[in-house]
């Protein structure tokens, strides 16, 4: 599989892994107290991060070039659009297991953790298995064309967080609380360090994420191999997550019609993904950035249209309409569960 080979010097990623972990550490800082998050306050965390995304394609475009940089946006804006996937889940995880607005972004934070370091190692992997085993792209342009056809079939599937097969894992092994005990993980019981239902909600948050992981990963390594471009597109988009989230969370019944924009974006990677090892070869990177930029303006908008008129400015940052019902009953204890259950406009985590 031919693809983009620049050389990028140790210190390079380690400059941007430093600076990355600067602007986590800073996010972390400025939510120390567990301050809910407003919308203002989010959508100006949001510009930030994609301030910072976008200002990093500068970079490339001044050190290697036009084709380079290029393809960094490619990846970053699938990445950034698969995101907003992510999103719906993230709200109905909090929704089932009635996560307080104020520890949400902690929960979030840890999970942007987990999540970076999951994709790091998957991106290593696959590049490497696209490099040694031409047919592996054929796999894993079948996964995305399977993903994709799933995502715009399945707006209705019901997704239970506590039936998750690492949550239930988690139950089993480590003493749990069904109760929160302010923005604790752990909290000592009896004498004994038992985890809380927040670190039962962040294990849910960990474990969809682990799904989303591979087909974001799978979906820009159908635009390029090179694995730094594919790890600061990651980076660059999953960074601003937390922020996407507060500041989309009100509004997720407005883009109603988005996972069918998704779903295009997914199997046309897999088809792009698998289209590199036949005679056709690589499709242009302008045409896959025009690809990209339709397919989610369009779907956007669609969405929008779609739904012009309907109030959602009552809804906050924990409210999906038609997830967990205002009187879901309490936790049965020593389970953590039962706390609702949700409807996800789309799913990829089952």
């Amino acid at each position: 599989m031919n693809d983009l080979s620049f050389a990028v010097p140790l210190w390079v990623w380690g400059a941007v892994t430093l600076v990355i972990a600067a602007m986590l550490a800073a996010d972390l800082i400025a939510h120390r107290d567990n301050h809910v998050i407003g919308f203002r306050e989010a959508a100006v965390w949001s510009a930030l991060w994609i301030a910072v995304g976008l200002a990093f394609g500068l970079v490339l475009l001044m050190w290697q070039g036009s084709e380079v940089s290029s393809t960094y946006y490619a990846g970053y804006l699938i990445e950034k659009a698969l995101s907003i996937d992510n999103v719906f889940v993230f709200a109905l995880v909090f929704s089932f297991f009635r996560v307080p607005d104020a520890y949400q972004h902690k929960v979030l934070f840890w999970g942007i953790i987990g999540a970076l370091a999951a994709r790091l190692v998957f991106i290593f992997v696959g590049a490497e298995l696209l490099r040694l085993f031409f047919w592996t792209a054929y796999l894993f342009g079948a996964f995305l064309i399977w993903t994709g056809y799933k995502m715009a079939v399945s707006k209705d599937e019901e997704v239970h967080p506590d039936r998750n097969v690492l949550v239930r894992l988690v139950k089993k092994v480590i003493p749990t609380d069904p109760e929160f005990h302010g923005g604790r993980f752990f909290a000592r019981i009896d004498g004994r360090r038992t985890a809380t239902l927040l670190f039962v909600a962040l294990v849910a948050i960990e474990a969809t994420d682990l799904v989303f992981a591979v087909d974001s990963v799978a979906a820009v390594l159908a635009i390029t191999t090179n694995t730094f471009l594919v790890w600061t597109a990651n980076a660059f988009a999953v960074l601003g997550l937390r922020s996407l989230y507060f500041c989309l969370a009100g509004l997720l019944r407005r883009f109603s019609y988005l996972h069918y924009g998704l779903a295009v974006l997914l199997v046309f990677a897999g088809v792009k993904l698998i289209l590199s090892e036949t005679p056709v070869g690589k499709l242009p990177i302008p045409l896959t950035l025009g690809v990209i930029t339709v397919t989610i303006a369009l779907s956007i908008a669609w969405s929008l249209l779609a739904t012009r008129g309907e109030d959602t400015r009552g809804a906050g940052p924990g409210d999906m309409s038609g997830t967990a019902p205002a009187s879901a009953p309490s936790p049965p204890p020593g389970t953590g569960s039962g706390i609702g259950e949700g409807r996800a406009p789309h799913d990829r985590s089952s």
